[in-house]
């Protein structure tokens, strides 16, 4: 490898990462304009998406420290959004459920949340944004790898 092939390999990790910034603190803003920080929009749209899931599995599904978890739940059961429900199998585990008014809240927010990541995905064509996906992908699932 030759060390124009390793300085472009960096230039890609500081765009990549530069890029997701942005996105991300763009993103970040509306989800404070519902009243959520993004990790309670993170649990609450996991909810909302794929049903009850276990608490000890959800920071893992949304890529935050189990230790969080707990802090997160208590602010959505708090805003009446969000119950915790006691496994019949197992009471070592406990459930994270959406309640009806959570429901309520994801159904009204969510429309504008997608129209808003879509409005800053248009500098992408449709066929450039498939291209993306794939190569993001790609790169993802290679690093497994090493």
């Amino acid at each position: 490898m030759s060390s124009e092939e390793i300085k472009q390999s960096l230039k890609l990790f500081i765009v990549l990462s530069r890029a997701y910034r942005s996105l991300n603190e763009n993103v970040n803003k509306l989800i404070q304009t519902y009243g959520l920080n993004p990790t309670e929009f993170a649990v609450l749209e996991l909810l909302y998406h794929k049903g009850d899931q276990p608490l000890q599995q959800i920071g893992g599904k949304i890529l935050l420290a189990s230790g969080s978890i707990t802090y997160v739940v208590d602010k959505l059961e708090q805003k009446g959004y969000l119950r915790r429900v006691a496994c019949p199998k197992d009471r070592r585990v406990t459930y994270g459920q959406i309640t009806e008014q959570g429901k309520s809240f994801i159904e009204e927010i969510f429309p504008e949340h997608e129209k808003h990541i879509h409005s800053l995905m248009t500098e992408l064509s449709p066929e450039e944004k498939d291209t993306a996906i794939s190569l993001l992908k790609r790169l993802g699932l290679s690093i497994g790898k090493y």
